[in-house]
C-alpha cells in the first residue's frame, strides 16, 4: 500500500498543532496533522492505518558511523565487553576453547586492559598456557591493537625479529620478547591467516546486524564493510538480497581507499543509489586510537613519555590518497583522532579543496583531541566532525592520564565544534561501543556512565537533549548529503520514524530506559516490537 496513515503518536515535532498524526505517499510524508484533519484528507482514497498506540515518535534515527559486518560478526565471536579483569577474560578464552576443535581459530574482540585492575592486558605466554592447539586472535575494544598467543604468530609468520614499522608495531615485555600484542598494520599477516568467511557467513553477518539494528529503533547506518566484505560488488550484491527478503535498513555506504579503483571500474559516484543504499566517501586512517596509544599525538603521551602515537600515513601519502579520491570526484571521510593526526588530516584536505561538484562533504571522524586552530580549520574547511558521544562513557577517566592536563580543554568537545558552526553527526562505531543509539544520547547529555551520578568529565561539552538527537538525524542526514530529504518530521521528507516507548526529552534517565516499538523505513514497517 503505497498510501499509509500512521496515527496515535505522541511527541510529534512539526509546525501543526498537537499534531498525532502523519500519512505518507510512496515513503514521503505528505500531511502532519490530528487523526481526524488526516482522514479528512484522505476520504475516498484506497490507503492503509498503522497505528503507533501512543508511542512517541522521532525523525528516524541514522547511526554516522558503524561498521555492520563487524557488528554482526560480533553477535558470534567472544565478546569482552564488561569484563572486568585478566582472569576474568583468560576464563573466557580457555572455555570457547573447550568447544572449540583443534586448529580452529579462537577469536574475539572489545577488550579493555584499561578496566583491569592493575591495567595491563594477558601476555601471549598467559595465552599459550591455556592452549598449543588453537591460534588465538583478540581484537581491542578500540580495533586498532590486538592480542596474540604464539600459535597466531607463528602461523602469521612473524618471530622475534620481525620489525617494527612506520605505522605498525609489536608488543615487547621487560625482557625485549614479543608479548602478544600488536599495533595496528602489525595485524594484516594475522588476519591475512584466518579463513575467509563464505558469502553465507557474511551475509548472515549483515542481516544480523541490520535486523538487530532496527530492533534499537535505527532507520539507518552509515558503515565500512569492505575491509571485510572483500569488494563493492558483493556489498552491493548482499544489501540487495537482503531487501528482497525483507530487510528494509537503509545504508550509506564509505568506501576503504584500496577500492577506489573498483568503484571507478563500476563507474560509481559519490550520492549515487536508491532510497536504500548510496555511495559516499573514501574512508581513510591518518592514525590509531587513544587507548592503545597509537593515536598520533603532537607531543608524547602523557603517561608514556616514549610515544606520541603511529602515522598510518606520511603526510605527502595522504595528500595522495585525497588528491586521488577528488580525480574521481568524492569526499574524504577520514579517522583522525589525534592533534597531529589532524593536522596532518586537514592539511590534506587543505592541498586538493573538495570540488564544488562534489555534493557530499568531506568527513572528519572522531575529533577527540584538537585545540583552537584546527577547530578553526575545521570551519574553513565546512566539513562535518562525525562524532561518537559514547566514548566518554568508555574512555574516561583514564583517557585523562593519557594526554594530561594541558590537553584537555578540546578533549571531545563536542559543544565547541557546535559553537564554531561544525556540523555534528553521532554515531556509536558498532562494534567498538554498543550499537544502541539511546546510550549515545545518554552520554551526549550527561559525560558519564549509565551507573555513574556525577556531573560528568569535562561537563561544559555537555549537549542539550535537543542538541543530542540532531546528532543522529540532522547530522547524519547532513553527512549523507541528504539534508533536504531526512533527519526532519516535514511534509516533503522521507517517512522515516524511530517509534519509542516513552519520552526521552524528560530526563537522561528516560534515554537509558527506551525501547523501540516500531521503526518506520520509507514508509515500510521494518520493526515492529512483539506484544
Amino acid at each position: 500500500m503505497s498510501v499509509i496513515l500512521f496515527t496515535n503518536g505522541r511527541g510529534i515535532q512539526s509546525a501543526q498543532a498537537a499534531p498525532d498524526s502523519i500519512y505518507s505517499e510512496n515513503g514521503i510524508i505528505t500531511a502532519i496533522g490530528t487523526k481526524r484533519e488526516l482522514k479528512l484528507q484522505l476520504a475516498g482514497r484506497d490507503y492503509a492505518t498503522v497505528d503507533w498506540e501512543g508511542g512517541y515518535v522521532l525523525p528516524g534515527l541514522a547511526d554516522s558511523h558503524l561498521h555492520l559486518g563487524m557488528q554482526g560478526m560480533k553477535l558470534d565471536m567472544l565478546d569482552f565487553t564488561g569484563v572486568a579483569s585478566k582472569e576474568e577474560m583468560l576464563k573466557k578464552i580457555a572455555e570457547r576453547a573447550k568447544t572449540t576443535p583443534p586448529g580452529g581459530w579462537i577469536l574475539g574482540l572489545n577488550w579493555n586492559e584499561n578496566e583491569f585492575r592493575p591495567a595491563e592486558a594477558p601476555h601471549k605466554r598467559e595465552l599459550d598456557e591455556i592452549t598449543d592447539r588453537h591460534p588465538i586472535f583478540l581484537t581491542r575494544t578500540c580495533f586498532h591493537a590486538y592480542l596474540g598467543n604464539s600459535e597466531a604468530f607463528r602461523l602469521a609468520g612473524v618471530t622475534e625479529s620481525t620489525p617494527d614499522s612506520a605505522s605498525s608495531a609489536y608488543g615487547r615485555d621487560a625482557d625485549g620478547g614479543l608479548n602478544g600484542l600488536i599495533y595496528e598494520d602489525a595485524s594484516l599477516p594475522f588476519t591475512a591467516v584466518q579463513p575467509a568467511p563464505s558469502y553465507a557467513a557474511l551475509k548472515a553477518s549483515m542481516r544480523r546486524a541490520c535486523k538487530h539494528a532496527l530492533s534499537l529503533g535505527l532507520t539507518a547506518a552509515h558503515t565500512e564493510d569492505l575491509r571485510l566484505l572483500g569488494s563493492i560488488d558483493v556489498m552491493l550484491r548482499i544489501h540487495l538480497e537482503l531487501r528482497e527478503e525483507g530487510v528494509y535498513f537503509r545504508t550509506h555506504q564509505l568506501l576503504y581507499y584500496p577500492f577506489l579503483q573498483e568503484a571507478e571500474e563500476l563507474g560509481l559516484r559519490p550520492g549515487e543509489g536508491d532510497e536504500w543504499l548510496r555511495i559516499g566517501a573514501v574512508k581513510l586512517f591518518s592514525d590509531g586510537a587513544i587507548g592503545g596509544r597509537t593515536a598520533l599525538l603532537a607531543k608524547p603521551y602523557s603517561d608514556a613519555p616514549h610515544t606520541s602515537g603511529i602515522a598510518i600515513h606520511t603526510q605527502e601519502r595522504l595528500n595522495e590518497l585525497v588528491a586521488a579520491a577528488r580525480r574521481n570526484s568524492f569526499p574524504v571521510a577520514v579517522h583522525a583522532i589525534g592533534d597531529a593526526a589532524a593536522d596532518m588530516t586537514l592539511t590534506a584536505m587543505e592541498s586538493a579543496p573538495l570540488p564544488k561538484n562534489v555534493l557530499l562533504p568531506d568527513r572528519f571522524i572522531h575529533a577527540q583531541v584538537l585545540n583552537t586552530a584546527l577547530v578553526e580549520r575545521m570551519r574553513a574547511l565546512r566539513l562535518i566532525a562525525d562524532i561518537q558521544p559514547r566514548f566518554v562513557a568508555s574512555d574516561f577517566p583514564w583517557v585523562l592520564d593519557r594526554v594530561g592536563e594541558e590537553r584537555k580543554e578540546y578533549l571531545y568537545a563536542w559543544r565547541k565544534l557546535l559553537a564554531a558552526g561544525i556540523i555534528c553527526a553521532g554515531g556509536s562505531d558498532a562494534p567498538i561501543e554498543p550499537l544502541n543509539p539511546f546510550l549515545g544520547l545518554h552520554a551526549a547529555v550527561t559525560r558519564r556512565k549509565p551507573d555513574e551520578t556525577h556531573a560528568g568529565y569535562l561537563p561544559e561539552e555537555k549537549l542539550t537533549a535537543a542538541e543530542a538527537l540532531r546528532l543522529f538525524t540532522e547530522g547524519s542526514a547532513a553527512a549523507a548529503g541528504e539534508e533536504h530529504e531526512r533527519g526532519r518530521i516535514a511534509v516533503g521528507m522521507r517517512a522515516d520514524f524511530t517509534v519509542i516507548d516513552r519520552d526521552i526529552s524528560a530526563s537522561p534517565k528516560e534515554m537509558l530506559a527506551a525501547k523501540a516499538r516500531m521503526t518506520v523505513v520509507n514508509g515500510r514497517i521494518a520493526y515492529r516490537a512483539s506484544r
